[in-house]
C-alpha cells in the first residue's frame, strides 16, 4: 500500500528548508567573507603565495684578496649548482611512450656519467620525491662541465635538469700564504684565516629571484618574477708583499727538508717602523684549494691503517693541524730571543749601564737550585754588551734580580706580552706567564732569560720590535686596505703605536748590542755581506714535555733578526720546532735561515748595501749575460768581472751559460759557456758538504767542477763548519752550478738555557 505524505508534512518540510536558508547561507555567506576580506585572509594569502611563489636566492659575488702591490691571492669564479625537479621529470614521464625510457633513469643515467662522486642511485632517490621541484645533486662545478650537461640535455632530451648560478673561491698561488689567508668553506664562507676574520667584508650581501610556479612545478611567465639584485663583497689589499713571501717561503721549505721539524716551522717578516706584516708562513701548509687533503707527510703516515671512527677523528686532527697558524696561535717558551726585552728594561729601569760589568762563573746558585750557563765554564768577566753578545744566563739572571718582580712585570707587560697584540688574523692565542704575586726569585731568574713562560711568534717579534725601533711597541696588522667593488678604497689602516715602551736613547743601545751579537757572537749565521745585521739566537726548553726520567729532550730554535742596526727597516723572526737533531742550536740552526732571508729581502726592499773594504774583496759578482757574444769576447767579459768563462763546443756564439745571467757567485768563478746545441751537458753529484768546515768545503765544490756560495760566517775564520746547503746532497747538477752553502762559527754558538731542575711555569 503507498504511503503518501499528508499536507502538515508538506508544510514542515517547506518551514525547515526555509529555516536552513535563512540560517545557512548567511554563514555560508560570512565563512566566505571572512575568508576573502578580513585578516585571516592575509594569512591564507601568505600561504597560497608561499606555495605559488619560489625565492631563489642570488649569492653575492665574494671580494678578492690582493698582496700589497695588486697581485690577486684569492679571487671568485663563476660556478653552477646542479639542480634536478622531480615533479617536472614526473610531467615528462607522464607523456611518454610505452617503450620509452623513464626520464628519471635517464637523467639519472647522463648526470652520473659527468658528474664526480654522483651515482646513478643518488639521483634516483632524490628523483623519488615528485612533489618536490628543488633538488641539489652537486655543488660548484666549472662551466666545461655544466656545457656538457646542456649537451646532453640537448641530445637526449632531457628534461627536469636547472643550474642554480654560484661562485667558487680560486687560491692562484696554491699554498702560497694559505695559514694567513685560510680558506673557504662550501657555502662560500670563510673558515680559517683573513677569509674568516674579514668574512662579513667579503661576502657581500646576497640577492634574490623572486617567480611564480603553476600547479606542478613549471615557472611562469617573465610578469611573476621580481629580482632584488645582489651587492657583491669587498675586496681586501693586504701588507704582505709577494716577492718578500716567497723568499720567506723559499727558506722555510729548505729548512723543513734540512731539519725535519716535528711540530712545523714559522717565520714573521715585519716593517719595523709600521708593524704591517709584510710575509709569515708556517711550514707543512696546506693548499687552499683542497683544504681537507692533507698534505704532511708525518699526518699521512698517522693515518694510514686507521679506518671507522678513528679515522674520521683523527683526520680531523691532523686537518686543523694544518690550518692552525703557529705564528699567532701557539704559545712556546722564546729562550733567549727574549734576552732584549730583558736588557731594554733594565736599562730603561736605571738597573743597567753600558758601563756595568759581570761575572760568569758557569752557574748561579737561586734558591737553593743551581741554573748554569750555556757555557759551563763560564765566561769570566763581562761588559753588559757581551752578556748580550755570548747569551749569558747568569748575567741576564742577575739583570732580573736587579729590577724585581714588581719591575720585571712591569715591563713585561708594557711590552705587550701580558696581552693579545690584536692582530687581524683569527685565533690570536693568550700568553702564559708568572703573575707578579705569584713570582718568586726562581722564576723571575729563569723568566730573565726566556723560560718558564709562553708567548706567541707575533707577540715575541712585536716585542723585540719595540726594543730596536726607538722603543714603539705597535699594533701588528695584514690588511692595508679596503676596496669597493669599483676598486675604490673605502677603509684604510695605518700604523698604530700602543705605547712608547722605552726611550729612543735606550732603544739605540739595546740596537748596538744586537749587532754585536751577528758581527761578534753567536748570530753571525745572519751575517749579510753589505748590511749591518743585528739580531739575537734563542734555543729554549719545553720544559712541559719532560721524558721518564725528567729530563727536557724537545727544544724549539729560533732567531731574531732586523737590519740596518744602525736604522732598522725591517725585522725576522724563524723558529724551528722540535728539529730532528736534538742536540741543534738556534744559532747554528735558525739563524742561518734568517740570514739567507735577509740577504734575498735587503736589496729588494731597496736597502743600500755599504760594504766595508774586507767586503769589497769577497764581494759576490752577479754573473754577466754573455748569450749571443763570440766565444773569446764572452771570456773577456767574464774576466774583466772577475769571473772563468770555459767554453764548451765548437759553435761560432754562446747560445747558454750555466750559471745563468744575474745569479750571484763569488769571485774566481767558473761560468761554463756553451757555443752549440750538440755538446753533451756533464752532469755532476752534489756532494754532501755539511759538518766540513769552510776549507774542507770550498776544496770539495770546487773539485766537483761546482761553484760555492757562501752565506752566514766567514769561511776563513777558525770554527767555521757548513749547516746546511741547496741543492741537497745526490742531486745531479750541471758543471758550473752553484751551491749556496750556510755557514756558522760554532766557536759562538750559544747553547741551551738550562738548569738542574726544569721550573715549570705557573699562571
Amino acid at each position: 500500500m503507498a504511503v503518501t505524505a499528508g499536507k502538515g508534512t508538506k508544510a514542515w518540510i517547506i518551514v525547515v528548508g526555509a529555516l536552513i536558508t535563512a540560517v545557512g547561507f548567511p554563514c555560508v555567506f560570512y565563512q566566505l567573507w571572512k575568508l576573502c576580506l578580513s585578516d585571516y585572509s592575509d594569512e591564507l594569502r601568505g600561504k597560497a603565495v608561499q606555495q605559488q611563489m619560489e625565492n631563489t636566492i642570488i649569492p653575492a659575488k665574494r671580494g678578492n684578496i690582493y698582496d700589497r702591490n695588486g697581485n690577486t691571492l684569492a679571487q671568485s669564479a663563476t660556478v653552477w649548482n646542479v639542480i634536478i625537479s622531480p615533479s617536472v621529470i614526473k610531467q615528462a614521464d607522464e607523456h611518454k611512450a610505452a617503450a620509452e625510457t623513464p626520464m628519471a633513469q635517464k637523467v639519472a643515467t647522463h648526470l652520473s656519467n659527468i658528474l664526480d662522486d654522483v651515482t646513478y642511485e643518488d639521483v634516483m632517490k632524490l628523483a623519488e620525491d615528485t612533489a618536490s621541484s628543488y633538488k641539489r645533486v652537486k655543488m660548484k662545478i666549472t662551466r666545461p662541465i655544466r656545457d656538457e650537461i646542456l649537451k646532453a640535455e640537448e641530445e637526449y632530451g632531457l628534461k627536469g635538469i636547472d643550474f642554480e648560478e654560484s661562485t667558487r673561491r680560486f687560491y692562484p698561488y696554491g699554498s702560497f700564504a694559505s695559514t694567513v689567508l685560510g680558506f673557504c668553506n662550501d657555502e662560500n664562507m670563510g673558515a680559517y684565516g683573513i677569509e674568516a676574520y674579514y668574512n662579513k667584508t667579503l661576502s657581500g650581501t646576497p640577492g634574490r629571484l623572486l617567480s611564480a610556479r603553476n600547479a606542478v612545478g613549471n615557472e611562469m611567465d617573465y610578469d611573476y618574477k621580481e629580482q632584488i639584485p645582489a651587492e657583491d663583497g669587498r675586496s681586501l689589499v693586504l701588507t704582505i708583499d709577494e716577492v718578500v713571501q716567497h723568499y720567506l717561503e723559499k727558506a722555510i721549505e729548505t729548512a723543513v727538508i734540512a731539519h725535519n721539524p716535528a711540530k712545523r716551522i714559522s717565520g714573521i717578516v715585519m716593517d719595523v717602523n709600521t708593524g704591517e706584516i709584510l710575509a709569515m708562513s708556517t711550514k707543512e701548509d696546506f693548499d687552499p684549494n683542497t683544504p681537507n687533503q692533507i698534505t704532511n707527510e708525518k699526518g699521512l703516515e698517522r693515518l694510514n691503517g686507521l679506518s671507522g671512527s678513528e679515522y674520521k677523528e683523527q683526520l680531523g686532527q691532523e686537518q686543523f693541524n694544518q690550518w692552525r697558524n703557529k705564528a699567532v696561535s701557539d704559545p712556546y717558551e722564546p729562550g733567549s730571543v727574549f734576552k732584549l726585552v730583558t736588557l731594554a728594561s733594565a736599562i730603561e729601569s736605571g738597573h743597567a749601564r753600558e758601563s756595568d760589568t759581570f761575572y760568569c762563573s758557569g752557574v748561579l746558585e737561586v734558591a737553593n737550585r743551581s741554573i748554569h750557563c750555556w757555557k759551563t765554564s763560564g765566561h769570566g768577566q763581562e761588559t753588559l754588551a757581551q752578556i748580550l753578545v755570548n747569551s749569558c744566563n747568569p748575567g741576564f739572571m742577575t739583570l732580573g734580580q736587579r729590577m724585581g718582580a714588581e719591575t720585571f712585570s712591569k715591563y713585561f707587560e708594557a711590552f705587550g706580552l701580558t696581552e693579545r697584540t690584536g692582530i687581524d688574523i683569527p685565533g690570536e692565542a693568550e700568553s702564559i706567564y708568572h703573575r707578579v704575586d705569584k713570582m718568586g726569585i726562581v722564576e723571575l731568574s729563569s723568566s730573565s732569560f726566556g723560560q718558564t713562560f709562553k708567548v706567541t711568534p707575533i707577540q715575541m717579534i712585536t716585542a723585540d720590535v719595540a726594543t730596536i725601533n726607538g722603543g714603539y711597541l705597535l699594533k701588528p696588522y695584514v690588511v692595508k686596505q679596503v676596496l669597493d667593488a669599483d676598486g675604490n678604497v673605502v677603509e684604510s689602516y695605518d700604523r698604530t703605536v700602543r705605547r712608547q715602551v722605552i726611550s729612543s736613547e735606550t732603544s739605540k743601545m739595546v740596537a748596538s748590542m744586537a749587532e754585536k751579537v751577528v758581527s761578534e757572537g753567536s748570530g753571525n749565521g745572519a751575517y749579510v755581506a753589505g748590511y749591518r745585521v743585528g739580531g739575537k739566537t734563542g734555543t729554549s726548553q719545553k720544559l712541559d714535555q719532560l721524558d721518564e726520567n725528567g729530563q727536557v729532550t724537545d727544544h724549539v730554535l729560533s732567531f731574531f733578526g732586523f737590519a740596518p742596526a744602525d736604522d732598522p727597516q725591517v725585522a725576522v723572526l724563524v723558529l724551528i720546532d722540535e728539529p730532528e737533531l736534538k742536540s741543534a742550536y738556534g744559532s747554528v740552526i735558525a739563524a742561518p735561515v734568517v740570514g739567507a732571508i735577509m740577504s734575498d729581502i735587503l736589496p729588494y726592499l731597496d736597502i743600500e748595501p755599504k760594504y766595508t773594504e774586507e767586503e769589497l774583496e769577497k764581494r759576490e759578482i752577479y754573473v754577466k749575460d754573455v748569450v749571443g757574444q763570440k766565444p773569446h769576447e764572452a771570456q773577456s767579459i767574464m774576466a774583466n768581472a772577475g769571473l772563468q768563462g770555459r767554453l764548451m763546443g765548437s759553435g761560432a756564439e754562446v747560445i747558454r751559460q750555466v750559471p745563468t745571467a744575474g745569479a750571484p757567485v763569488p769571485k774566481g768563478s767558473t761560468v761554463i759557456l756553451y757555443t752549440d746545441e750538440e755538446t753533451e751537458t756533464p752532469l755532476v753529484e752534489a756532494p754532501n758538504i755539511v759538518g766540513l768546515s769552510g776549507t774542507e768545503t770550498n776544496k770539495k765544490i770546487v773539485s766537483s767542477r761546482l761553484n760555492l756560495r757562501i752565506v752566514g760566517a766567514d769561511i776563513d775564520e777558525e770554527g767555521t763548519v757548513a749547516v746546511s746547503q741547496n741543492p741537497e746532497p745526490g742531486e745531479m747538477l750541471e758543471i758550473g752550478s752553484v751551491i749556496t752553502v750556510n755557514f756558522v762559527n760554532q766557536n759562538a754558538a750559544e747553547d741551551i738555557s738550562n738548569s738542574d731542575e726544569p721550573v715549570v711555569p705557573s699562571n
